[in-house]
């Protein structure tokens, strides 16, 4: 009578253990019998290699190329430009300085240009027949204007009354209030003033962020956007165009590359 093949022999060659149940290793695919069934047991060869390729790297991180920086990351950060290792905190090519970054141009030099012409231009054809009779209008008005402003024009009441520097101020166009009676301090920045004021007329003020539009101050004579840096006193002593304590301001909301309101006198009328 044949004899019978039931069971396997275990794949330890010190064990060779006839199991009629025996255990298929998932890693190396051996028979082994209930004792050696564990990879650590039989000592798998599977483990083994994986163990080898996995303890290289499981101290590893990548240092920062950046200058001075001692950052670290766990995982690869790769500037897909100069192909550096990178921190997160300055990984986009402008935070690195990235050698493959092109210089931004600036664009808007030709239009600021064309602009500025347009401005003096304007200032030069209406200077001989307006500049007398208006500058001593305009000067006459405020000193008019100015007493009324005095009894109602709201302001930071800490300012002292030979600092204080009065405006009819005409809002954005669309907003609900046409114009409102202010006072501010002549030291101000022009950049505090439009702050202060639209704090006043509750305007939504995004001047310190990155925006198509800016809230400007503007000059009701020649449009132009008076910049933020210079100071309120510097433009009441302007020869050519300057404000008046008791006369009438401008703000609106100009884009990034507009520099003066073309059409003053609709906001008057």
């Amino acid at each position: 009578m044949a004899e019978l093949e039931l069971g396997q022999h275990c794949g330890v060659a010190d064990c060779r253990q006839l199991d009629f149940l025996p255990f298929v290793c998932d890693g190396c695919s051996g028979i082994f019998c209930l004792q050696h069934r564990s990879r650590d047991a039989h000592g798998c060869s599977e483990v083994n290699i994986r163990n080898n390729s996995v303890k290289p790297d499981q101290h590893r991180s990548y240092p920062c190329s950046y200058k001075d920086c001692n950052g670290k990351e766990l995982l690869p950060v790769l500037c897909p430009y100069c192909e550096k290792h990178f921190c997160l905190r300055h990984r986009h090519q402008s935070d690195h300085e990235c050698e493959k970054l092109d210089t931004p141009k600036p664009r808007m030099a030709a239009t600021q240009q064309l602009v500025q012409h347009i401005i003096d231009s304007k200032k030069n054809e209406e200077a001989k027949s307006k500049k007398r009779k208006g500058a001593k209008n305009s000067e006459t008005a405020a000193k008019v204007a100015l007493m009324k402003l005095k009894m109602h024009a709201c302001g930071d009441k800490s300012l002292p009354q030979t600092e204080r520097i009065y405006f009819q101020v005409f809002l954005p166009k669309g907003n609900k209030e046409k114009s409102k009676p202010m006072f501010f301090c002549s030291k101000w920045s022009i950049g505090k003033v439009v702050d202060f004021a639209a704090s006043l007329a509750s305007l939504k003020n995004d001047n310190n962020k990155s925006t198509s539009q800016k809230l400007r101050l503007c000059h009701t004579a020649s449009g132009e956007a008076l910049p933020f840096e210079h100071t309120l006193e510097t433009w009441l002593s302007n020869k050519d165009y300057p404000l008046y304590n008791g006369g009438n301001i401008i703000l609106e909301y100009l884009d990034n590359d507009v520099l003066f309101i073309e059409d003053t006198e609709s906001y008057f009328s």
